[in-house]
């Protein structure tokens, strides 16, 4: 922005310099000492709690809030990792207002929950922040395992595995390891590279080894694999994006959301990241919000989120919808694209309005767009996978395919709800399965 005024087209540094550092800061600043055990107090301590059976990772979350109340969050941490080794990353990033938090006694009692969330970050990262790993690796069995993506499924599974004894190889075909913690999650719900410190944490269990650039059915062969391992999870989400489908999709500065969030993610200088004065983001997911709200953080003048559905369908929880509100998105429903207009570039998009069985009304929209962002749904890339359930790998309660000795877990499974706690549930759930397995046990 020049002397208050919105320059037209998509280009970088329309704000000034320090209005990046704070739009882009901790959205959720840490508890220090005092607030963590003022909002310990609060917890019933339930002996049936709801909160945890609301936790797809089962913590035992009145156990580790009980344990910050006496002061020892490191022994908390460690009630936290023993069920989520990725615990640190979902206290950041998981919407604990429609999980644990909702079930809390507290908010049905005061509509005030404890601060299960912000509790568990204090604790994960007390202990993180001393560099060391709370556990140890059991004797070596010999069992080698292929684990295929290294996200949170991946990274689950491998520390699992890894803690029983088992050597384990991650694959990952991104440059990084992290996958969606690393790639696919709005800047400023983890600065400061916490996403790559959780991993380099992680891995100080030992036993494994992550080589990247390597993408199943690219230079990867499940069978092959097979043959190599005693075991194989496959653990590496959706790697594709689904397609508009209208007319004039093709054009100029229609992208993939998933892909501006990953650069903006990757960026050195978030300020050097090019975002559009007119901006429209089509989908009702977390990843639909966040380009949303990073597309106005970064300047963009208008930001509109369309969605085909109503409010109460959209993936992004309640709490995401207001914070795109309180940053300024429009956010417009009921209403499906129609077409892509422009001469080369996109200049306007168009939508049919649409009633609850996604029949056309005879309204249309037409919005003025110089950036139109996709973020309708990833699919699954691969070659001779296990069968299928849908577009997703279908898997059993304890996470096993189609396949002897393969099994799978995260967004590329079906069953899941695409949450990063999700994913590292099934990946330890997994991970403990191949163990029984292997072992006979």
């Amino acid at each position: 922005m020049a002397d208050g005024v919105f320059d037209e087209g998509i280009q970088a540094g329309r704000l000034a310099p320090d209005a990046y550092e704070a739009h882009f800061s901790d959205l959720h600043p840490p508890l220090d000492q005092h607030e963590a055990i003022v909002a310990a107090d609060r917890c019933y301590f339930c002996h049936d709690a709801p909160c945890i059976t609301a936790c797809p990772t089962d913590i035992d979350i009145p156990l580790f809030i009980r344990q910050i109340a006496t002061g020892t969050p490191d022994a908390a941490a460690k009630t936290i990792l023993t069920q989520n080794i990725m615990g640190g990353m979902c206290a950041r990033v998981c919407p604990t207002e429609q999980l644990c938090e909702q079930a809390c006694v507290r908010e049905e009692a005061e509509g005030k929950p404890v601060l299960i969330g912000q509790l568990q970050r204090y604790a994960t990262d007390h202990l993180q922040a001393q560099g060391v790993h709370p556990f140890t690796r059991a004797e070596a069995t010999g069992k080698r395992i292929a684990v295929v993506g290294a996200g949170p499924a991946g990274l689950s599974a491998a520390h699992r595995l890894a803690m029983l004894g088992h050597d384990v190889q991650v694959f990952d075909a991104r440059s990084k390891a992290g996958g969606l913690n690393e790639y696919g999650i709005a800047t400023y719900k983890t600065p400061d590279g916490f996403a790559q410190g959780e991993v380099d944490w992680l891995l100080k269990i030992g036993g494994i080894k992550i080589e990247t650039g390597h993408a199943l059915g690219a230079d990867l062969s499940l069978a092959s694999l097979q043959a190599d391992y005693d075991a194989v999870f496959l653990g590496m989400g959706l790697g594709g994006v689904n397609a508009l489908g209208v007319e004039g999709a093709d054009k100029d500065g229609v992208l993939d959301a998933v892909d501006f969030i990953a650069e903006l993610r990757q960026a050195g200088d978030v300020a050097q990241v090019p975002v559009g004065r007119d901006v429209v983001v089509i989908g009702g997911g977390m990843t639909a919000v966040d380009a949303a709200v990073q597309s106005k953080l970064l300047g963009a003048l208008n930001v509109t989120l369309v969605y085909r559905r109503g409010r109460d369908a959209m993936n992004a929880s309640v709490f995401e919808q207001d914070l795109a509100a309180s940053k300024g998105v429009r956010i417009v429903t009921n209403a499906a694209p129609k077409a892509v207009h422009g001469n080369g570039a996109v200049r306007e998009i168009e939508f049919d309005y649409v009633d609850d069985t996604m029949t056309p009304t005879g309204q249309t929209l037409r919005l003025a767009a110089d950036q139109v962002f996709k973020a309708i749904g990833q699919t699954l890339e691969g070659e001779t996978l296990p069968d299928l359930d849908g577009r997703k790998i279908a898997v059993d309660e304890q996470g096993r395919t189609s396949l002897k000795g393969v099994w799978a877990g995260g967004d590329c499974a079906a069953g899941g709800d695409d949450l990063t706690v999700t994913a590292v549930a099934e990946g330890r759930d997994a991970a403990m399965d191949i163990h029984a397995m292997l072992t006979g046990s």
